[in-house]
């Protein structure tokens, strides 16, 4: 606010007001004429200085006096104002430079800092993976434990799992009892009858095929194995906690994972080559697991140890199926031989060997557990009697190694592949294909796998792909994958599929 003096007309730079008027005065003009005067200058009343009063106003700036009244002067005053613009800019220019430098100083140690944490993450990575390849296992457990852990009748001895005490033969056979064959038996006609008892009705709880088509990557986890040797060669799921899951590796290990956590269990090492065969047993956390090694391990899952090492061949282990009772294991191998092994001794009960398969290459159980199916290099499929240890069919009709076999539940359908790129169909009742599924030119099977009501057939290889049974349509195809995928199978009433791939992944695939 600017005050104007009531005597000269101007902005007063001591301003103060008279009680008696009100007006405003410059303080030396007012006092001098208080002292000539005596009244106030408005009111003509008497006033005194004392009783004046001080305003407080900001400091009053005056204008310059007009000095530019020539055109010399005129010219002398732009100079003037232009030589303080340009130093102005000058000093403007210098600290933008010097900011562009410390800025650029300053992402070069970010870019810096982002490149040493990605090779330190690296680093950390890698060192996790060479701890769990290397943590050394903490020895095998007593056999009273082991036979507690895998429900055993009565195992062998501790030094008999001791791989440094093992010899590297096969192990004798020990021979098939008429109680191991009564039991077979008896189970046998316990699933014969569950199965008639459950007719043709499917599952209430079965995954419908709309329901199935909508699936897509719900997880994929590509840290289960070693980087250093990659892919994933074989895997299964538990049956009655269908959350974990089991994979087996080309760097010699077993990883137990749980789906629902997105946690690894447990780590299995002990196998000296890769692990080709893994079988999660259906009842027991337990895993039985196969290898070029030549031997088959079964592992108890909470103590991550060997309760049995079975020697049962000669050459590489290449098939791997566990029996209905959960008790025996078939295996076969390159050696040209099959071997019916119990799972709680560890001791093999009968080996049988085939000159005229050229090695096999597979193997799996029929739903009863009576007979068994093998693939052999010769691209024939045989067809064996457990019991009498026999060869009872052979479908012949492949071309190539045979690489998957598996049985439908209602023990009628066999699905078979090679690299011929077709997956076929075989009635066992009528023994004669029935159905021949072509596949693109160059497609490589790995895996089969029917579900547990055999309603559905998953095919793993260049991708991973489903069929509805009976109809035979495709219904989905998941080409997640970026290397070969090896293995598929089905979780509980098909409510999720898991799939492995050389790509060092596991997938999940669920709504």
């Amino acid at each position: 606010m600017a005050f104007v003096c009531a005597i000269s007309n101007e902005a007063p730079e001591h301003p103060c007001v008279s009680p008696v008027s009100g007006a405003v005065f410059e303080r030396r003009l007012i006092e001098k004429y208080i002292t000539d005067n005596g009244v106030d200058p408005v009111a003509n009343k008497p006033l005194s200085a004392d009783d004046l009063i001080d305003i407080k106003v900001s400091a009053l700036v005056k204008p310059k006096a007009p000095s530019a009244t020539s055109i010399p002067a005129i010219l002398k005053s732009l100079q003037d104002e232009w030589d303080a613009v340009m130093l102005h800019s000058f000093t403007l220019r210098q600290q933008l430079q010097t900011a562009r430098q410390e800025l650029s100083h300053a992402l070069y140690q970010h870019d810096a800092a982002c490149r040493v944490i990605a090779r330190l993450t690296k680093e950390v990575t890698a060192a996790r993976e060479a701890l769990a390849t290397l943590k050394p296992q903490a020895g095998v457990p007593s056999a009273a434990a082991a036979a507690v852990a895998v429900g055993a009748h009565t195992p062998q001895p501790a030094a008999a799992v001791d791989t440094a005490a093992k010899p590297e033969q096969a192990q004798p056979e020990a021979g098939m009892t008429a109680e191991v064959i009564k039991q077979l038996q008896d189970k046998a006609t316990v699933l014969t009858q569950e199965r008639k008892k459950r007719g043709k009705t499917v599952p209430e709880d079965l995954v419908t095929p709309e329901t199935l088509r909508s699936y897509r990557t719900v997880s994929s986890n590509p840290g289960l194995h070693s980087a250093s040797v990659p892919g994933i060669l074989s895997l299964d799921v538990h049956q009655e906690d269908t959350s974990k899951i089991v994979t087996a590796g080309s760097d010699r290990n077993c990883t137990v994972f749980n789906k629902d956590t997105e946690q690894v269990v447990c780590i299995l090492k002990g196998h000296t080559k890769k692990v080709t065969k893994v079988i999660y047993h259906p009842e027991e956390d337990t895993v039985l697991s196969a290898s070029p090694d030549a031997t088959i391990r079964v592992w108890n899952v909470p103590t991550s140890q060997t309760v049995q090492l079975i020697r049962a061949h000669d050459g590489p282990v290449t098939g791997l199926s566990l029996h209905a009772t959960g008790d025996y294991v078939l295996s076969c191998s390159s050696d040209e031989n099959w071997a019916f092994t119990d799972v709680r001794t560890g001791r093999v009960l009968t080996k049988v060997a085939d000159n005229s398969s050229s090695g096999f290459t597979t193997a799996q159980f029929h739903p009863d557990g009576l007979i068994f199916g093998t693939g052999t290099s010769g691209s024939q499929i045989k067809i064996w009697d457990l019991k009498e240890r026999s060869n009872v069919a052979n479908f012949p009709s492949h071309s190539g190694p045979i690489t998957a076999i598996s049985f439908s539940e209602n023990g009628y359908y066999l699905a078979t592949s090679t690299d011929d790129s077709s997956v076929k169909l075989w009635d066992l009742r009528k023994l004669k294909n029935f159905k021949t599924i072509q596949l693109d030119d160059g497609y490589e099977v790995k895996d089969l796998c029917f579900d547990q009501s055999g309603t559905y057939l998953a095919v793993a290889g260049t991708d991973v792909r489903v069929y509805m049974c009976k109809q035979w349509l495709e219904l989905v195809t998941f080409t997640d994958h970026t290397a070969l995928a090896t293995g598929v199978r089905f979780g509980q009433h098909g409510s999720y599929i898991a799939s492995a791939s050389m790509d060092r992944t596991l997938k999940v695939y669920s709504i």
